[in-house]
């Protein structure tokens, strides 16, 4: 399997897990030329971004490689999404999904709340 199709295989795990928790998946792979959002989902009034990093072998603490730039990219493609939706008044959440590989498949680690824009930038609404 090379890695695109492992890859997107992760993100199909994470996919199934939101469902199961009885979101509703709204956009895989949601790109824009600043930034992409792996899965975007929903639940009554809240939505999350989701970015997956799946990995066949775990060499670092996987909640490190999501970079502070990566980050941002998330944001103000979440921020353009919530726009073209006119979704302003829904809550929101960045969560991140670590996948990785055991000897019997896929094992999920799902962080809520990873990552939040910086308070101050709630005001300006610049994208």
């Amino acid at each position: 399997m090379n890695n695109r199709s492992f890859g997107d295989a992760g993100e199909q795990f994470v996919v199934q897990y939101l469902q199961k928790n009885g979101f509703a998946v709204k956009a895989v792979n949601y790109r824009k030329f600043f930034g992409e959002i792996d899965i975007i989902a929903c639940k009554k009034e809240l939505y999350v971004f989701v970015e997956v990093k799946t990995r066949k072998s775990v060499t670092m603490p996987m909640g490190q490689l999501i970079s502070r730039p990566k980050q941002q990219k998330i944001i103000k493609t979440a921020q353009t999404f919530i726009v073209e939706q006119k979704l302003q008044d829904y809550v929101y959440r960045f969560d991140v999904a670590l996948v990785s590989v055991d000897g019997t498949g896929f094992c999920l680690e799902y962080i809520e709340n990873a990552f939040t824009k910086p308070e101050h930038a709630y005001a300006n609404n610049s994208y």
